[in-house]
């Protein structure tokens, strides 16, 4: 943690927000690339809303200059201007409250303004329903592999986001060093906020691998497991793209799936639901999916009615008469003998 400035000039505005990105984010909190360029993206959104509302360079700014009117301008500017959804803006305001926080502790003549702009809260937002995808439609949007190139990596593409759960920037991270296709099957997934987790892999999944690697020999260790054409890790539009033409194929059996929106995201919930439906407990699919918080995957049962009417169909309806218990006519000979 920062310590304090007691004496001297407090440190600019300027000065604490490079500061923030190249020490505190960077070197203190070992934050990933990604996380620092939506900080980065934050700020950079921020800034040019404050230069129009005060009239002044970024590097004029003062961090007394900082209120809490400044901040909800801005947040309502995200909304009501940049059409943001309340995640996006919430998300936003994440940032500017790590930033206050570490400036707090460099300008404490600050103190007093920066607890103001802390107390800007988070706003509350429904959660929408998590939308998956039945067992037979997942089975028909994976396929079967053609005999291209481009058919057979997207076939695997499919097979492994389906087996894995993973996020997008975890299945096109995936190097060829990462697989473990002797013994326990495995693959190992780099996930958020620097996180790795080991997945086990179905029989079938090593196989279209050992295929794929087979097909590939030049494939290196340190390579990108699924690369676009020029061997390059593919990129999240190219896997939504190759998605949307799987879609598209499959909805010639399942015409419902013209009418939905199936992100890779959407694989995701759905083997989360299917590990769900087949009796897996939460806190192994949260383990699985790599889940911070037991939250995320309590929402996969408020989205599964089926399971909803299972349980509720356990319980007697008020106006059913509840048949008395008889044992059986074993157990009634086993008691009579003790």
């Amino acid at each position: 943690m920062s310590r304090p400035t007691t004496k001297g000039a407090p440190p600019s505005f300027a000065a604490l927000v490079q500061a923030f990105f190249t020490e505190h984010l960077t070197q203190q909190r070992a934050m990933s690339p990604r996380t620092v360029a939506t900080y980065r993206d934050a700020f950079v959104l921020f800034l040019d809303f404050a230069e129009h509302q005060l009239h002044k360079q970024p590097t004029a700014i003062r961090l007394t200059e900082i209120m809490p009117s400044l901040i909800l301008g801005f947040l309502d500017h995200l909304e009501h201007e940049r059409g943001n959804a309340v995640r996006s803006r919430n998300a936003r305001l994440a940032a500017l409250r790590a930033f206050l926080k570490f400036a707090a502790h460099r300008d404490v003549s600050a103190l007093h303004v920066v607890e103001q702009a802390l107390g800007v809260p988070m706003k509350r937002f429904e959660r929408p329903m998590v939308g998956f995808l039945s067992r037979d439609e997942m089975l028909a949007v994976i396929g079967k592999p053609g005999a291209s190139w481009t058919s057979q990596r997207d076939h695997l593409l499919l097979k492994v986001l389906y087996n894995t759960g993973a996020r997008v920037s975890e299945i096109i991270g995936v190097r060829v060093v990462d697989l473990v296709l002797d013994g326990a099957t495995c693959v190992h997934l780099h996930g958020k906020g620097r996180k790795q987790r080991t997945v086990p892999l179905w029989q079938s999944t090593a196989k279209a691998m050992r295929a794929w690697l087979r097909l590939n020999p030049e494939l290196g260790s340190t390579s990108a497991l699924l690369p676009n054409r020029d061997g390059k890790p593919m990129s999240r539009n190219n896997v939504t793209q190759r998605l949307d033409l799987a879609v598209k194929a499959a909805s010639n059996a399942y015409p419902r799936l013209t009418k939905r929106h199936v992100s890779p995201h959407t694989i995701r919930h759905t083997t989360a639901m299917h590990l769900l439906q087949s009796g897996v407990d939460v806190s192994v699919i949260a383990l699985l999916l790599g889940h911070e918080s037991p939250t995320t995957t309590h929402q996969y049962v408020e989205a599964d009615l089926a399971m909803k009417q299972r349980a509720l169909a356990k319980l007697q309806e008020p106006d059913a008469a509840v048949p008395r218990y008889r044992a059986p006519d074993s157990l009634m000979e086993f008691l009579k003998t003790l």
